[in-house]
């Protein structure tokens, strides 16, 4: 039962579901309208200690093709300790659309909430301060708002070649491939910090351990709204240069994906459609490393009983050499699943701060 149950679930979560989520997209498809409309709109930059990335952020966000009167942008640092504030106060001076709101360091979501507790407009949308957006990301992502039933959308980050070893990128395309059809079935099951956005009176503060990728789709569609994804709306972002780095970025990530499952209550007043995708999408895939872990010990456990466990122990010790003996996407799935049992360790016995730390190499 163990070895059976932990295979099934893993074929599930990762070809399994995606299959079947592009086949109900095709069958079963929930258009969103999307009209060119220009409601006024904050943007939300979170930043500590970003003095490397954030003018350029600011020009980037300056330089959209949205109406400069219905537009604000506002730089939300959380204790910065660096040239942060006073590069953003030099451009203030210069362009009054941008605004500094000093905070105390609590946080990137606790940053977030208070920015979006002062601001009037009608749309509240969201980036990484060492993201990028092309010129028409923002009038992109709010077309979603145009129907009523969508109180979220998200645009596709695209990364760019790393230094490096990392293979985040062969991942992440798979990955905005299935929220693409998660979309078309009617909500996605995570965001990406890059480029989202929510009408602001929809906006749900969250703990601020949680973070937004996760927590918000789910907690929108519990009270009756969408959650969509739009791949036109492009974000940009230099990922970790190496495996390595990535793995440590993950756990740290993972961290707080746990405390979420754990506490977020993700399964509550969800529709059924949507229960099975976060289940299939979200807890089976956090819980891939130990799937693996009771796989391989199955697979030992039962070796004697026959070639199918023979085979599949077999394929898994080629597996795991491949990812030892050199970079590559057996190396980049091996350590990324370790970094979701690494991470529920790390939960269970400290918890997870509210604060943040940059990765590494990504600025």
């Amino acid at each position: 039962m163990l070895f059976w149950g932990s295979a099934g679930a893993l074929a599930w979560t990762h070809v399994g579901y995606p299959l079947a989520a592009a086949v109900g997209a095709r069958l079963r498809p929930r258009p969103v309208l999307r009209e060119d409309e220009t409601p006024t709109v904050t943007v939300i930059v979170a930043a500590h200690d970003e003095e490397t990335v954030i003018e350029r952020r600011l020009e980037n966000l300056l330089a959209l093709d949205y109406p400069p009167d219905r537009v604000q942008i506002v730089v939300a640092s959380d204790a910065s300790s660096d040239s942060t504030d006073e590069i953003v106060e030099r451009l203030v001076a210069l362009e009054p659309r941008i605004h500094l709101l000093r905070c105390p360091r609590g946080g990137k979501v606790a940053a977030q909430d208070r920015a979006v507790r002062e601001s009037q407009a009608e749309v509240v949308a969201f980036s990484d301060a060492n993201a990028t957006w092309a010129p028409d990301a923002l009038s992109k992502l709010v077309r979603a708002f145009s129907d009523p039933e969508v109180a979220y959308a998200c645009g596709r980050l695209v990364l760019e070649a790393p230094d490096g070893t990392n293979r985040e990128g062969a991942y992440w395309r798979y990955e905005t491939w299935l929220r693409e059809q998660e979309s078309a079935l009617g909500s996605i099951t995570g965001g990406n910090g890059a480029i989202y956005g929510l009408r602001r009176l929809d906006y749900p503060e969250v703990d601020s351990r949680f973070g937004h990728d996760l927590s918000l789709p789910y907690l929108l569609v519990q009270r009756g709204w969408r959650a969509v994804y739009d791949p036109d709306a492009l974000a940009f972002e230099k990922p970790t240069p190496d495996i390595e780095d990535e793995f440590r970025r993950k756990v740290r990530m993972f961290e707080h994906c746990w405390a979420i499952v754990a506490e977020g209550r993700m399964l509550r007043d969800l529709p059924p459609g949507y229960l099975a995708q976060i289940v299939s999408h979200r807890h089976l895939r956090y819980g891939s490393g130990v799937l693996h872990l009771a796989l391989l010990g199955s697979s030992a456990a039962l070796v004697a009983e026959g070639r199918v466990y023979q085979a599949a122990l077999a394929a898994q010790a080629a597996f795991l050499a491949l990812a030892a003996a050199r970079p590559g996407v057996a190396r980049y799935y091996t350590l990324v699943t370790w970094a979701t049992v690494v991470s529920l360790a790390n939960y269970l016995r400290a918890g997870v701060p509210a604060v943040w730390e940059k990765a590494e190499g990504t600025r």
